[in-house]
């Protein structure tokens, strides 16, 4: 089976995840990778860190179901939420004001080797 093609071969997952669900892991955990790295390079940061979010939310979700409702919210929240999708389609489209954005930043504050260890 190609890695990432058009042609989602449902059948075959189905049966290696009821057949072999570590096997099935792998495979998932070995698409989603070349996926990613098939990326232009400049998006594969962000795409790494989505996925460790969806990682995350699977590892807390008490079941599958669980997970794809959870997953399915950060996605709607992505499309319609606080500076999502549709905001910045509205700016684009100027149906609406370009808000201001805060820029972060952070004091980076140095280690300290003479702290004693307990």
């Amino acid at each position: 089976m190609n890695n990432h093609d058009d042609d989602f071969e449902f059948d075959y997952w189905a049966a290696l995840a009821d057949n072999d669900p570590a096997a099935f892991e792998d495979a998932r955990r070995a698409v989603i990778s070349s996926l990613i790295e098939s990326a232009p390079s400049d998006s594969r940061r962000r795409l790494t860190g989505l996925q460790w979010q969806v990682d995350r939310v699977r590892e807390r979700a008490d079941n599958p179901l669980k997970a794809c409702i959870d997953i399915s919210g950060m996605m709607w929240d992505k499309v319609l939420g606080e500076d999502g999708l549709v905001e910045r389609l509205e700016e684009l489209a100027g149906q609406r004001a370009p808000r201001e954005r805060a820029v972060r930043s952070a004091t980076v504050l140095p280690l300290r080797r003479d702290i004693p260890r307990n």
